[in-house]
């Protein structure tokens, strides 16, 4: 009998290497994400912990690529969960519950307080597919197929996420992409696509993208119909697998009012870094711009359930506008996901958020920037709120290292890190356009000692994995 034949009595008792060889003969590898040289088991998890069969605690510095922005384990919105689950569990989409109507009552009046703007709110379940409706609801108002994203951007992997996403990667397999977006350099300063320097370009990289409506011939713009081909523009105010890179002040403005006078759409993928990741409701508070629609998923729900949604402007999403049937999803506005995300605002409500995770982040760049001026293969580091980077480079403090970041991300899931005598592990997440960027998240509710224990980690990690890969 093979394991992966073993009654279902056998499973229960069968150990971490049984479980990861039948693990190979009956999961597909294409719903996770096999680079981990030796793939771990966790148990349980608190606050900003995740532990192992061991009790070996692995200090999250990513939190589930920033779900899980209140910690593991919160106690307020698990308790949001269980409640819902003994009084109305399951409930088709097409009634009302009123966790629903309550939670969307709140982001409404979060954007409102961000930006100033009336509109509405329309559920569905992961981020794709929330991409997705607001793709439908650019065709239906502005009847184009053609979007403008960014290098760097990251949308989703569904069809349709995955033609406004910039990797090739993600599409190749899959055949044409007739409607795939133009894809238009990001303001990434550290590696400008232009060469130019920061102090000197005068925001070169945006002049670029208002060349593309001087004249027909750029192919993006008729002058004589005063008609852009393109419908919106889908951006993330920081981007997040891209490598959390920070646009400069100014840039977003500049982008918006060219968007506005050729009648594009601003679309603000807020999936990674809404819900105060960047001590901001909004990330897109930052740069004083106001968005057309408004993607969010993860935080929403802590992690807890998979629900994400748009806001839109009144003007795009009223009844008459976009109506019953426009987009569907089974699991849309479950009543579990919509009281859990009512947990979760309630919880943002009760404390200041905002100046406590902009002094967070400041505290925790300020250890990124002791540890740059101890490695000299970081060659940038850079932050808003606790949205932080820290990118790998070789000696020279330029060029990418994909190995350094990946032996860092391989020994700190390994467990074998060391903090008062004891094993520890560290949580890390690698991004970026050569996947050399450590992209930091950590809980809001990172405590002042949990971040100089990072700081005491990641020195340690840093060595070690120079060492081992006979750096420096």
């Amino acid at each position: 009998m093979t394991s992966s034949t073993a009654p279902m009595a056998d499973l229960k008792s069968l150990t971490e290497e049984e479980l990861l060889k039948l693990e190979s003969e009956v999961c597909s590898y294409g719903d996770t994400v096999h680079y981990a040289e030796h793939p771990q088991f966790f148990e349980h998890c608190e606050g900003s912990y995740l532990y192992d069969k061991k009790e070996t605690p692995f200090l999250d510095l990513q939190m589930w690529y920033s779900a899980v922005n209140l910690g593991y384990g919160h106690q307020k919105i698990n308790q949001a969960l269980k409640d819902q689950v003994d009084k109305l569990p399951q409930l088709a989409c097409q009634y009302l519950h009123k966790e629903k109507v309550q939670l969307a009552s709140k982001l409404v009046d979060s954007v409102k307080k961000g930006f100033g703007m009336k509109g509405r709110v329309h559920f569905n379940v992961g981020g794709s597919q929330a991409v997705e409706d607001a793709l439908k609801l650019v065709r239906k108002k502005t009847g184009r197929q053609h979007m403008f994203a960014f290098e760097g951007g990251y949308h989703g992997r569904t069809l349709g996420a995955s033609a406004i996403t910039s990797s090739y990667r993600y599409r190749q397999p899959f055949g044409e992409f007739a409607d795939r977006a133009e894809f238009i350099p990001f303001p990434y300063c550290f590696r400008c696509p232009y060469g130019k320097e920061k102090e000197t370009c005068e925001m070169y990289c945006v002049d670029q993208v208002a060349r593309k409506f001087e004249h027909e011939y750029t192919g993006a713009w008729n002058p004589k119909t005063e008609t852009a081909e393109f419908g919106a523009f889908f951006t993330e105010a920081v981007q997040g697998t891209g490598g959390y890179v920070i646009p400069p002040e100014g840039y977003y403005a500049r982008l918006a009012k060219i968007c506005e006078d050729h009648g594009i759409l601003l679309v603000d993928d807020e999936i990674q870094m809404g819900f105060y990741r960047t001590g901001k409701q909004w990330a897109m508070e930052h740069f004083g711009v106001k968005p057309d629609i408004i993607v969010f998923g993860k935080a929403l729900t802590n992690g807890l359930n998979p629900i994400s949604g748009i806001w839109a402007k009144e003007e795009l999403i009223s009844p008459d506008k976009f109506g019953p049937g426009s987009t569907h999803s089974t699991f849309s506005s479950n009543t579990l996901g919509t009281a859990t995300g009512l947990a979760v605002m309630e919880a943002f409500e009760e404390k200041d958020f905002g100046a406590m995770v902009m002094e967070k982040g400041q505290y925790f760049l300020k250890i990124l920037k002791e540890l740059e001026a101890k490695h000299p293969e970081i060659g940038d580091v850079d932050g808003l709120g606790l949205a932080l980077r820290m990118e790998m480079c070789e000696s020279d403090g330029y060029t990418p290292s994909r190995r350094l970041a990946d032996k860092m991300f391989q020994i700190g899931l390994s467990g074998t890190l060391e903090n008062d005598g004891k094993a520890i592990g560290l949580i890390l997440d690698i991004g970026g356009y050569y996947k050399n960027v450590v992209t930091l998240a950590p809980s809001l509710e990172i405590t002042y000692p949990e971040m100089d224990l990072a700081h005491k980690l990641l020195d340690q990690l840093i060595t070690r994995s120079k060492r081992e890969l006979g750096i420096g």
